[in-house]
């Protein structure tokens, strides 16, 4: 998979997680953010997100150990999920 993590309005950092058939480039022009943070590749291995590589056509790298923890945090389990998780 591939991955964006922008800056929304507030600073707060945003993972996008998409397809590797899709550009990154043209994942960000559809999203309502300015400003990418970072790009790259993400798998899940036997200890977390692993995120690697870049793009050179947005000019940003990916920052490995940071976009793992921001990819991580945002799909990590909260309890009010676990009400929707029941209902299926």
């Amino acid at each position: 998979m591939k991955y964006l993590i922008v800056e929304d309005f507030s600073g707060q950092p945003v993972p996008f997680v998409f397809p590797r058939r899709v550009d990154h480039a043209d994942m960000f022009e559809q999203l309502p953010y300015g400003k990418v943070i970072s790009a790259g590749y993400v798998v899940l291995g036997p200890s977390g997100f692993e995120c690697f590589g870049g793009n050179a056509e947005l000019e940003v790298k990916s920052r490995p150990q940071e976009d793992a923890a921001t990819l991580a945090e945002a799909l990590r389990v909260r309890p009010a999920d676990e009400k929707f998780r029941s209902e299926q």
